[in-house]
């Protein structure tokens, strides 16, 4: 449906443009936005091989399995179907990070990763284990503390303060991963029950 009033717009407006013998003006319009497009990703691709970079190294370093010890508590809870020692904590954990620093794209791999690895640890193939839809809650609506994305997506717009989008996306996302969080736990309470 929104495929067709895209269409609907899109056509419309080229024939309005037809009439008044402004048609030179879509075709401007079209290639700026085409311009726009490739400058804006070739941007964001500089963004995310420094970030994807720098989470490789971590994962090297082995700062993932420190982090991992340190957020196991926290993990614990949200996850107590895992085993201690599961290889999906480690991709859990550079999911989530790279979410938290407004990486979606670097946190796609990740998050494969994660899923693949809490497939294999799934009893029931055919269904989703509790784990992986704590996992896919949490992905969906992690915090995100830095906007990198965003920001330098604002950056390359020209914004004249691209970083204002901090506060509110902090508070958004943290609205949207407690009640995540909270929906998550009580379905699989009432499942229990």
């Amino acid at each position: 449906m929104v495929n067709a009033i895209w269409l609907f717009m899109l056509i419309t407006g080229i024939i309005v443009a037809a009439l008044n013998g402004r048609i030179d003006t879509i075709t401007e319009s079209a290639m700026k936005a085409a311009e726009l497009g490739v400058e804006t990703a070739f941007g964001l691709i500089g963004v995310m091989s420094l970030w994807l970079g720098l989470m490789k190294l971590a994962e090297e370093a082995g700062f993932v399995r420190a982090l991992a010890r340190f957020f196991g508590p926290v993990i614990r809870r949200l996850f107590p179907t895992l085993r201690e020692d599961s290889p999906a904590l480690g991709a859990i954990i550079m999911n989530l990070s790279a979410n938290v620093l407004g990486l979606g794209n670097a946190a796609t791999p990740f998050g494969l990763k994660a899923m693949q690895e809490l497939q294999k640890e799934n009893p029931t193939p055919d269904t989703a284990s509790p784990a992986m839809i704590t996992f896919l809650a949490l992905n969906t609506s992690c915090i995100t503390l830095i906007p990198a994305t965003i920001i330098a997506v604002r950056l390359k717009a020209q914004s004249i303060n691209p970083t204002e989008i901090i506060g509110p996306t902090i508070f958004a996302t943290g609205c949207a991963m407690t009640m995540a969080i909270l929906v998550d736990f009580l379905i699989r309470r009432r499942s229990r029950l």
